[in-house]
């Protein structure tokens, strides 16, 4: 097998965070379907053992081809550099889950997890105010840094009980919401399709209303304000839109880029799980179970592709395919010329 040349693709960093967030699926719907804790817990203790293993194999990775492929060069990578928010935002979710056992490591975790995400969103942002970022560079992954972050740590930091971080994560969340999907769905809309294995992240548009829905709730004790019927009805609709989006979904070949399907569709379910507690909805577990089915095919269809792909030893090809797509994303726009290079 030749020796690597390039860094592990961030866009594999999609795996852990889509499982985390499977695992609060079934950790929402546990009380509902009257499962044994245990139950989630298994896959909580799968996504931290990915998280973990694959933060060594960037590490081991990056040591080896340092002299050729610096990390602050793929952090600046147009197409690369925003997914790495997704090492921080799984670990908040896992520091939740650590709280139950252990509430001091856990609060500990989803503390040092926010900071790390603003540092980075703060830097990101200065790189990006050097005005040499195109369009066309955008994708579904900007919303990670500055929205998904954020609203993810909203939820953990009411979690573990630092609730004086919660509204300021909130607030940060919901400001970029609008700015970061008003300039993605022009991008969608007016420029060049995205690159097949990076069509995939068009589904992180259902992540935020959901994400959010959930920190209202939790905000709030769980009170039907009309900010959270708001958000939802948006949530609604862009989940139409996804559906409308099935045919593009189902032809696209399968590349590692499917797992950003997963924590977007963990979320929605999530959401929808949170809906039927507050509304105390009697026949809950029937819709519950309905939706916790589905998400299960999904992570398990993804996941034995992704093993399949291990066994046969193409992984590599399977990096090679991410970083094309990234790159050819990243290159000059046919209109605006803009380099995309920063």
């Amino acid at each position: 097998m030749p020796r690597p040349t390039t860094r592990i693709p961030l866009n594999t960093l999609a795996v852990p965070f889509g499982l985390a967030g499977f695992a609060e699926t079934w950790s929402y719907a546990a009380p509902v379907l009257d499962l044994p804790t245990v139950l989630p817990q298994v896959f909580w203790g799968i996504a931290a053992v990915v998280w973990a293993w694959l933060l060594a194999a960037h590490a081991v990775r990056g040591v080896r081809v340092r002299a050729h492929d610096r990390l602050v060069d793929q952090l600046r990578h147009p197409a690369q550099g925003p997914l790495a928010a997704l090492v921080p935002a799984t670990a908040m979710l896992l520091g939740v889950d650590l709280a139950h056992g252990w509430p001091d490591g856990g609060r500990v975790l989803v503390l040092v997890a926010v900071a790390v995400a603003a540092g980075f969103a703060a830097w990101l942002l200065a790189t990006w105010f050097e005005g040499r970022l195109a369009l066309e560079s955008v994708h579904g992954g900007y919303l990670l840094p500055t929205v998904a972050a954020a609203l993810v740590g909203s939820v953990a930091t009411h979690e573990v009980r630092l609730t004086w971080l919660s509204w300021a994560c909130f607030g940060v969340g919901v400001f970029f919401w609008v700015v970061m999907t008003g300039l993605l769905l022009i991008r969608l809309s007016f420029r060049p399709a995205l690159p097949a294995p990076l069509v995939p992240t068009m589904a992180i548009l259902v992540a935020p209303p959901s994400v959010a829905t959930v920190a209202v709730f939790a905000l709030t004790d769980d009170v039907l304000t009309v900010p959270v019927q708001a958000i939802t009805g948006l949530g609604v609709l862009l989940v139409a839109v996804q559906v409308a989006l099935l045919p593009r979904y189902v032809r696209l070949p399968f590349s590692l880029g499917f797992w950003s399907f997963v924590f977007p569709a963990a979320a929605v379910a999530t959401a929808a799980i949170e809906w039927l507690r507050v509304l105390d909805v009697r026949w809950a577990w029937i819709p519950t179970a309905g939706v916790l089915a589905l998400l299960s095919v999904l992570v398990a269809v993804v996941g034995s592709r992704s093993i399949a792909l291990a066994v046969r030893h193409l992984l590599p090809q399977a990096e090679g395919v991410l970083q094309a797509a990234d790159d050819e994303d990243a290159e000059p726009g046919p209109v605006t010329g803009a380099t995309r290079t920063v």
